[in-house]
C-alpha cells in the first residue's frame, strides 16, 4: 500500500512538473520571439504591438494589449508586461499561473546582405 501512494505522488510531481515546465517552454520561446521582431523586423510602435499580440495568439498565450508597455528610445526599446495562463498542476485543479516578461533590445539597421531574401509585410487576414 506505501508503494501505490508513492507511485501516486511520483506520479502527480511528475505530471506538475512537465506541465508547468512546458508552458515555461512557451513563454520563453514568446519573449525569444518578441525581442527577435524588436531587434528585426518591425520598426513602429503599432507594428511592434500587432506584431506582439500575433504572436500571443499563435502560442495561445492569453496576453491583453494593454497589459505591456513599450518605450522606445531610439534604437532601444524596452517592453515590459505579464500575463495570466490558467495551468493544470493537479488533474482537475487548475491554478492560474502568472507569467512577468520585460525585453530590453536594440534595432538593428544593418543592411541586409546582397543575395539574402527581402522581409515582405503580409496582408492581414479577413475572417
Amino acid at each position: 500500500m506505501k508503494l501505490l501512494i508513492k507511485l501516486a505522488i511520483t506520479a502527480l510531481l511528475a505530471n506538475a512538473a512537465f506541465r508547468i515546465g512546458t508552458q515555461y517552454l512557451v513563454h520563453y520561446k514568446f519573449r525569444d520571439s518578441v525581442r527577435e521582431a524588436v531587434m528585426f523586423q518591425v520598426k513602429t510602435e503599432d507594428d511592434l504591438r500587432d506584431r506582439i499580440m500575433e504572436l500571443a495568439g499563435t502560442m495561445d498565450i492569453p496576453q491583453n494589449p494593454n497589459e505591456f508597455t513599450i518605450h522606445r528610445s531610439g534604437r532601444q526599446s524596452l517592453i515590459q508586461g505579464s500575463y495570466v495562463k490558467r495551468i493544470e498542476v493537479v488533474p482537475g485543479f487548475p491554478y492560474d499561473w502568472k507569467f512577468d516578461w520585460d525585453i530590453d533590445a536594440y534595432t538593428s539597421d544593418a543592411p541586409l546582405l546582397p543575395g539574402a531574401p527581402t522581409r515582405q509585410k503580409t496582408a492581414p487576414q479577413t475572417r
